[in-house]
């Protein structure tokens, strides 16, 4: 059965689905030969190159899904190469064969915290469309006095230059001195969102990290730098939960 070349490349684990859509209009993928078109539709029989490599798509739709979780430091970037050198995440993840990892969205390269990176384009697709609005945890440190009528007003929503923002809930996490913790929660994956919010406000963010995404808590023993491999059960239990979001 024939499918839209993006979704075969995502199953496959190349790229996201939007990363394939730009791939293609960059005349980086061909098929049988010819370049590649976007909604072109294709059956695993056919030869894909994503700049000239083959992929081999048989291979890649028996291959299992996998999900790694990985604490991201600060001060490494969430793209496969930097032009100005900074280290990337992708230097820390194991080797994968016939495939290749995929970020579920991003984290910049000044907040730390949980990133789940998957083999399976489709998954990642999933939980990083805007219709899922799944929700995404964050600690955050501020420097100043947050006073109830902020925080009101940073639950309404405050006008962005991309449009209205707002966060679902935020809770007091404590502080002494000019610094204080607070736990934020968003269901959007704006870029940069959760910091644009409390600049908007009159803050400055001082720290922040990501402390779950869905489903997924960041393990407190996870040292930064490190990853550890989500089970068969954990990944189910996130296909069922993107499912019931859609």
């Amino acid at each position: 059965m024939s499918e839209k070349i993006q979704k075969v490349l995502a199953n496959a684990g190349v790229g996201s689905r939007r990363q394939v859509e730009s791939w293609i209009q960059e005349g980086r993928i061909t098929v049988n030969g010819k370049p590649a078109t976007i909604g072109e539709r294709m059956t695993h029989h056919d030869k894909v190159c994503v700049d000239g490599r083959e992929i081999k798509l048989i291979k890649s739709k028996n291959q299992k899904s996998r999900v790694l979780l990985y604490h991201k430091p600060e001060g490494e970037i969430c793209s496969r190469s930097d032009p100005e050198g900074r280290p990337t995440i992708f230097e820390h993840l194991p080797m994968i064969r016939n495939s290749r990892w995929i970020c579920v969205g991003r984290l910049d390269f000044n907040t730390s915290g949980l990133l789940l990176i998957t083999n399976d384009g489709e998954l990642a697709n999933q939980l990083m469309h805007p219709s899922s609005e799944i929700e995404r945890e964050y600690a955050v440190r501020v420097r100043g006095i947050v006073t109830p009528e902020i925080l009101l007003k940073l639950k309404k929503g405050i006008q962005l230059e991309d449009g209205v923002a707002r966060f679902e809930e935020i809770t007091d996490a404590g502080g002494s001195g000019a610094n204080h913790w607070f736990h934020v929660i968003v269901r959007e994956g704006r870029n940069r969102l959760v910091r644009r919010l409390w600049e908007a406000a009159g803050y400055t963010v001082s720290r922040l990290m990501r402390v779950r995404f869905g489903t997924v808590h960041l393990p407190p023993g996870l040292r930064r730098g490190r990853h550890v491999e989500l089970t068969e059960e954990e990944i189910s239990e996130l296909v069922r939960f993107v499912s019931e979001a859609h």
